[in-house]
């Protein structure tokens, strides 16, 4: 750390610069060694919320069964550590992740509305939201057949040390199909031509097989698509003070279905309700109140969110 703060001092000072770091490893204690007036960095990626099925180390066989409050509590706990100073990275996947719709609803359900889910949370967060290619498209892991089909060093790792510790071949392949990085890394699929038309030549791994589905030019011309999704929500949070500088709050925080927050800046009350379950999902009474301002569904819920549902509600407060 001394070392980066000497980097900051000879290289980032002076310059009207802006800057991301990555950290694995550094709790939400040490943030402000790392962003603010005394960090090195204007943000840092940390990785407390991408690791919620580990306990101890990133051993792919040894994922646990995690509770949304799990999930919760580490997002919440990366705003309050930069809620007085510092500023946040708001993520769900990167190069070296599974896509966040098979990541974060490992048993199953709609990807579309996975995807839609995850991109309110994103952008009604407080900080920056980062957006990794294919994830507007609602792009979905692969499910190769053989683990000579992945290019990724550690999904050969943790596949051969799966199998050491016990594991059939099947269940070794089934943790890689879950994690692989390979899984970030497929050709981003623009259209149904031939390699999801991302190149001409051959791409150093094959392109998704959903690709005829699932890629931009199709969902340019889905009103309903993940990607109309996102640009309705980027210009929501684009136009609205209070998504861009209001203070967050978690709400219904021992609510094993539903991640709720507010954000509040003067007289306006912003709330976020997403469901994460495959069943409905009972809501307070009176719990959204004001006006709808975007949702994943076509109308707006009653007295519980629908399966994977996310809305976004504006209020005046006094």
């Amino acid at each position: 750390l001394d070392f980066l703060h000497e980097f900051r001092r000879e290289v980032f000072d002076g310059h009207d610069i802006f800057t991301v770091g990555e950290a694995n490893g550094v709790s939400v204690a040490e943030l402000p060694d790392w962003v603010g007036e005394n960090g090195v960095f204007s943000m840092l990626f940390e990785f407390a919320h991408v690791l919620v099925p580990y306990e101890d180390g990133e051993c792919w066989s040894k994922m646990v069964p995690w509770k949304l409050t799990k999930l919760k509590g580490a997002l919440s706990a990366s705003q309050a550590g930069v809620a007085k100073e510092g500023w946040y990275p708001i993520y769900f996947e990167n190069h070296d992740r599974a896509r966040s719709v098979n990541y974060f609803f490992p048993h199953g359900g709609d990807t579309r509305l996975a995807a839609k889910a995850l991109a309110t949370i994103l952008m009604t967060l407080r900080g920056t939201p980062f957006i990794y290619e294919g994830e507007e498209l609602g792009m979905t892991n692969v499910k190769w057949d053989t683990i000579d089909a992945y290019d990724d060093i550690s999904s050969h790792g943790q596949y051969e040390l799966a199998l050491k510790e016990g594991f059939s071949p099947a269940e070794a392949l089934s943790f890689v199909h879950f994690n692989s990085r390979d899984n970030a890394r497929t050709p981003m699929q623009w259209n149904d031509t031939a390699n999801a038309g991302f190149t001409t030549g051959t791409p150093w791994l094959p392109a998704n097989e959903n690709y005829h589905t699932i890629n931009a030019a199709a969902e340019e011309a889905d009103a309903d698509s993940v990607l109309n999704y996102y640009k309705q929500i980027i210009r929501l949070r684009k136009t609205n003070p209070v998504l861009l500088n209001g203070v967050y709050e978690e709400l219904l925080a021992e609510n094993e279905q539903i991640y709720a927050f507010s954000r509040t800046e003067g007289n306006r009350r912003i709330v976020t309700a997403v469901n994460f379950s495959a069943e409905e999902a009972q809501l307070p009474a009176g719990f959204l109140r004001g006006v709808r301002l975007i949702g994943s569904y076509a109308d707006a819920p009653k007295a519980a969110l629908r399966p994977l549902e996310a809305v976004v509600y504006e209020e005046e407060v006094k």
